[in-house]
């Protein structure tokens, strides 16, 4: 397994951590290519809302869980600024394949921020009842791997 891969599933591990605690350890399943199309197109679209400082759009990509706990798009929009520097002006973005853990969908991104470091960020995923994906949370990490 090489280390961005490695570094990938300790990330996706965490972040399932996170929200259970598994009893036994469950491999990973792939997820639907056309799923994995939605779900890489609404983590892209937050990160261009982010980039443009539009609370609003950004806001929308929310799961209702989410929306809820931060009431307004600008409280959500300062939360980010504030905690997810590295999301919130994202210099680069690598998108790995997203996969099923315990009921969730994950989508792995690999960012850059304005400094050059990496990072890893992990964006959980629920399909809402109008079949669209909405981001219900998002684990960020420093990455252990290196630019050559």
């Amino acid at each position: 397994m090489n280390h961005a891969r490695r570094a990938l599933v300790n990330a996706l591990w965490l972040a399932a951590s996170a929200f259970t605690l598994p009893t036994v350890a469950a491999p990973a399943e792939p997820v639907a290519a056309v799923d994995a199309r939605a779900v890489r197109a609404v983590v892209e679209a937050q990160l261009a809302a982010f980039a443009a400082d539009d609370a609003k759009r950004a806001f929308s990509y929310a799961a209702p869980s989410i929306r809820d706990m931060f009431g307004t798009p600008d409280r959500f929009l300062a939360m980010v600024r504030t905690s997810y520097p590295a999301v919130y002006r994202a210099a680069g973005a690598i998108f790995l394949a997203p996969e099923r853990l315990q009921g969730q969908v994950l989508q792995g991104v690999q960012l850059t921020d304005a400094s050059g470091v990496l990072w890893i960020a992990v964006y959980q995923l629920e399909r809402q009842p109008d079949k669209n994906w909405r981001i219900s949370g998002c684990n960020v990490q420093p990455s252990s791997a290196k630019m050559t």
